[in-house]
């Protein structure tokens, strides 16, 4: 498409893309917006270098070469925040600039957002369905190696607690815990057969009594009573990560009770979900550990974004395929609320068109606010601490029946208003300068 574009002289035409999702995936009544601050790291390198075009090179002509060779972002991006929720047909990232320029970023901006937007809607799910409980992030065995730092930014960003992956600590910050595995267990074994009380010995004394001790590898009754006499009534934890876990929590929490060790923390752990985690509210568990239904999107692997141009030189355009099809025209999409905070409605307006008047007794919001000017990012980004609250926030917005984990139409509809002539307000693309969360 370079190549054509820049042969017939259209590859610099000014264009504006949206990033939107035709629809949620089946049973989710909202999506999460994830990714824009990984967005911007990769952004900041995005560069071609000469071995790279050596891959391409025999397929393209001189004028290309150069194009690459020279290329930097140098147009325009808004996002909604890290940590909004997002609704279908609503852009949730807008990137303005020569038609080349911004459509070599397609792949870039889709494979991040898609991925970490289906992390964080899953992610937030089970922080909701914990009601407050601490959950782990603990799936990097079930992705790729990248995809498990991003997987723990974006469960960390959505309410989840801490992650076992060090790596997402170094990078992003984000807190890191864990536990032993099955193996260290039946690490000690010696002549006489495995002595499970030995492995909680070495634990507890490398780590200290508050260290969480798994409990499943032979039989849990035993285990709990062995990691009892070795730590005493003030071990900070067992992990359960076998069997009917329901059941098994609250003969462990008999258990520890009866053996005084009142403040315990049962953890849970093994293929659990936001359904299972629901499931479980009931019963006498501490913490959650979630690993391959988290960094799987939870059944939604993808968020089903698409990047697609919606005007040219000012002209709206729009795709018409059957069941795929695009809003023409730039837009600024505007959420109202209720006085006690619920939101109520997302209204998507042309852009540059000044907003109807609110209706009487609703506040409005404009949702989509400057990530980069002229290629570089605006001052005062949020900081991911500042998404994490952005999105306990926009959760407490939602109405209540938009957090069901049950089917059902999204937790907002999204209203489309015509270009009305006349109306014309300031265009949101000249707001520069410090973006707050």
């Amino acid at each position: 498409m370079i190549r054509a574009a820049l042969a017939d002289g259209t590859a610099d035409r000014p264009c504006v893309f949206d990033v939107f999702a035709r629809r949620l995936p089946s049973g989710r009544r909202y999506g999460v917006v994830a990714g824009p601050g990984r967005l911007l790291d990769r952004l900041a390198d995005f560069r071609f270098t000469d071995e790279e075009i050596d891959v391409v090179a025999d397929s393209l002509d001189g004028r290309t070469l150069r194009w690459l060779r020279a290329f930097r972002f140098s147009g325009d991006i808004d996002s909604s925040p890290e940590g909004e929720v997002y609704f279908p047909g609503s852009p949730v990232l807008q990137i303005r600039g020569g038609f080349a320029e911004c459509a070599v970023l397609e792949t870039l901006v889709l494979s991040v957002l898609n991925h970490d937007s289906a992390i964080a809607a899953a992610a937030a799910r089970m922080t909701t369905a914990a009601g407050g409980r601490p959950v782990i992030e603990m799936g990097s065995r079930r992705t790729h190696e990248e995809a498990a730092v991003a997987a723990a930014r974006a469960a960390y960003l959505t309410g989840f607690a801490s992650t076992s992956n060090v790596e997402a600590t170094r990078r992003h910050g984000v807190p890191s815990a864990g536990t032993s595995a099955h193996s260290f267990t039946l690490l000690h074994t010696g002549p006489e057969g495995p002595d499970e009380a030995a492995a909680f010995r070495a634990q507890v004394a490398a780590l200290g009594v508050d260290t969480t001790l798994l409990v499943d590898t032979y039989d849990i009754t035993r285990g709990v009573a062995a990691a009892i006499e070795v730590a005493g009534p003030g071990l900070g934890g067992v992990r359960i990560d076998s069997g009917d876990l329901g059941v098994l929590a609250r003969q462990v929490r008999a258990q520890l009770d009866g053996l005084g060790a009142h403040h315990t923390k049962i953890v849970v752990s093994g293929d659990l979900d936001e359904h299972s985690i629901a499931a479980l509210r009931a019963e006498p568990v501490d913490v959650y550990g979630v690993g391959t239904r988290l960094v799987t999107g939870s059944g939604a692997p993808a968020a089903g974004m698409v990047y697609k141009l919606v005007e040219v030189d000012g002209i709206p355009v729009a795709k018409r395929s059957a069941r795929k099809e695009s809003s023409p025209g730039a837009k600024r999409a505007i959420r109202l609320y209720r006085p006690t905070g619920t939101a109520v409605e997302e209204v998507l307006y042309p852009r540059g068109d000044s907003p109807l008047p609110t209706e009487a007794g609703l506040i409005s919001r404009e949702l989509m606010r400057p990530l980069v000017r002229d290629g570089e990012p605006v001052p005062g980004l949020p900081s991911l601490a500042d998404s994490r609250a952005h999105h306990s926030a926009a959760m407490v917005s939602l109405p209540w029946e938009g957090l069901a984990l049950s089917e059902g139409d999204p937790a907002l509809s999204v209203r489309v208003v015509a270009p009305t002539p006349g109306r014309r307000g300031p265009d949101p693309s000249e707001t520069t300068g410090t973006v707050s969360a």
